[in-house]
């Protein structure tokens, strides 16, 4: 009794570091997806300003505007970088997590495959000692059998 105790409690935690692992997996899911959609702003935001001077190099600007356009795509890209990166880090964060989930998941089938075999076992035990106590039965049925025949057949 104390092992399948033991065991339920072992159950228990595991269940409830599955469920952790898999909050924490939820979390840095959305931080990727914030982060992925960060980059997707800058990129739209770059890809328009770009096209914003184009635009105005063709109508002729100052060279002052010029280099203004420039520092800020400048900026934008350093922006973008940065992002990339912090995309990386929460891709490997996404990884890292389901790694860990996957990890308490593997343990808790485990025990669940444990609990499973044991649980086959104890009925294996069962059907065993039933059918033991039926050719038991049988046996002893069998000889009051024979003896009741062997009785009344010798007093005739």
């Amino acid at each position: 009794m104390s092992r399948t105790s033991a065991l339920d409690t072992l159950i228990e935690l595991t269940r409830e570091a599955v469920d952790n692992a898999g909050r924490h997996l939820a979390g840095a899911q959305r931080s990727q997806q914030q982060a992925q959609s960060q980059l997707d702003t800058l990129q739209h935001y770059r890809q328009e300003y770009s096209r914003g001077l184009q635009q105005a190099m063709q109508q002729g600007m100052q060279p002052a505007s010029l280099i203004n356009y420039q520092a800020f795509l400048g900026s934008l890209d350093d922006a973008i970088d940065r992002a990339r990166q912090s995309l990386r880090e929460q891709q490997r964060q996404v990884s890292q997590r389901q790694q860990q989930w996957l990890e308490q998941q593997r343990k808790l089938n485990s025990y669940d495959t444990l609990v499973e075999r044991r649980a086959q076992a104890e009925q294996l035990r069962d059907n065993r000692r039933e059918q033991r106590l039926t050719d038991e039965l049988s046996a002893q049925l069998r000889l009051r059998g024979n003896a009741f025949t062997s009785s009344t057949g010798s007093s005739r």
